[in-house]
């Protein structure tokens, strides 16, 4: 549908096709008892969401290179149940990761539990050989000055670390540091709930920062990489990829003004790119969510 990005609610009549549940009873059997599950366990809306969904992780896993990873941001109404979708899939010896992004927001007094305030992201790879590059954030002021108490005769703060063999001493400088290593729980990152003047924001109703997709691909590719986000919305993923030197593929089914909604978002957040050459603009390789749709329902024929 139109607005299929922004359902809460999937039915089977809707929003499943008969081929799709023939193909992964057949296929993927792991997968179908997944689905299977989550109808007994949380009703039908749940699986008819898992099917809806595992047809394209099923896809996205295909295209995606052995070094391949990928990221799967929920909440917390369908993380558990999309975890053993996912290991259904991608086999449980290719998590990687649950990382849990933690943010403040304006709260609503809830009576029957916590505040709810954090997304969970699924990070899991193709194949033991997906790189990995570990993220840091930079020390903070008061770690600085209760760890780097010395000075040398250059204005360099060290600290202290165990002596060498022939008992002369070992330092470790600041400036060679590389800061705080970044754990499965980030909560660094502010949600558009609390920047809501961040200069980012496009109005699209279910953005995220640039800074989380920049971690992401950061973490699992490298300069001159191909970054594929098959929900691209208002292409933070693009635009991240774009700034770190990926190549990269939007998908999109929204349509508006005439036109594809990801081709008009994009030329306000790419001018230049949009208004450069031809041979700029196709290395970019735009693709409709009409001709990726068309290929998927191929592909399970």
């Amino acid at each position: 549908g139109q607005n299929v990005e922004f359902k809460d609610v999937w039915n089977w009549d809707e929003d499943v096709h008969v081929d799709w549940t023939n193909s992964i009873l057949g296929r993927h059997p792991s997968l179908y008892a997944a689905i299977d599950a989550a109808n007994k366990t949380a009703g039908y809306d749940m699986g008819a969401f898992l099917c809806w969904m595992g047809v394209r992780v099923l896809e996205m896993h295909r295209v995606l290179k052995d070094t391949g990873s990928l990221y799967l941001h929920c909440d917390q109404t369908a993380s558990h149940y999309l975890k053993a979708m996912m290991d259904a899939i991608f086999g449980r010896k290719n998590f990687r990761n649950e990382i849990v992004w933690g943010y403040k927001a304006s709260n609503s007094p809830i009576k029957v539990g916590f505040p709810r305030k954090h997304d969970t992201i699924l990070f899991y790879a193709k194949s033991e050989g997906a790189p990995f590059n570990p993220q840091y954030t930079p020390y903070d002021e008061a770690y600085i000055e209760k760890t780097y108490t010395h000075v040398d005769e250059d204005g360099r703060k060290y600290r202290k670390h165990s002596k060498r063999a022939d008992g002369t001493e070992r330092r470790l400088y600041l400036d060679e540091g590389k800061g705080t290593p970044v754990l499965s729980w980030w909560t660094d990152i502010k949600s558009f709930g609390t920047a809501t003047q961040s200069k980012e924001r496009t109005g699209y109703p279910t953005q995220k920062p640039l800074k989380l997709y920049k971690r992401m691909i950061q973490a699992s590719s490298n300069p001159g990489d191909m970054v594929l986000d098959p929900f691209a919305g208002c292409a933070t993923t693009a635009v991240a990829a774009e700034q770190l030197g990926r190549q990269w593929i939007g998908i999109d089914i929204r349509e508006e003004s005439g036109g594809g909604w990801f081709w008009i978002v994009c030329s306000a957040r790419f001018p230049r790119v949009w208004r450069g050459t031809t041979s700029c603009v196709l290395r970019r390789r735009l693709q409709s969510e009409q001709t990726a749709a068309s290929r998927l329902r191929q592909s399970w024929r």
